[in-house]
């Protein structure tokens, strides 16, 4: 079981930019996928971008489409997710996910989650 770790959260204007971490451990990464999920308040969680670390290979959220990027730094062991051009829409609790390929995220690795409020 990995161990993930989100960073990079916080307060930004309408329009403004962030970028969250999320450093792993604990396991190999070969076969592994890492997605960043959020979830604002009275809404579901929703997954917004994913990444496959063997690949590199990523999808995107309609929602988030063209102003959110996912990234991967294999050295490091740590996903990116920069976010540009943020809304107040965006704001919401950010988590960082982990699954094998072929088995679901809610089975997978979680972060404990990180605030991200857009507000002037």
């Amino acid at each position: 079981q990995a161990h993930l770790v989100e960073s990079g959260g916080g307060l930004v204007q309408p329009g403004g930019s962030l970028r969250l971490s999320c450093a792993a451990s604990g396991r190999t990464f070969g076969n592994y996928g890492m997605g960043w999920f959020r979830q604002a308040p009275g809404k579901e969680r929703e997954l917004i971008a994913n990444i496959w670390w063997s690949t590199g290979s990523s999808h995107y959220a309609d929602s988030v489409k063209g102003r959110f990027t996912i990234s991967r730094d294999n050295g490091k062991n740590t996903v990116y997710l920069q976010m540009n051009s943020l809304k107040p829409e965006d704001t919401a609790i950010y988590y960082c996910a982990g699954t094998i390929a072929g088995r679901t995220w809610e089975s997978g690795d979680w972060g404990q989650g990180i605030q991200v409020t857009v507000s002037s």
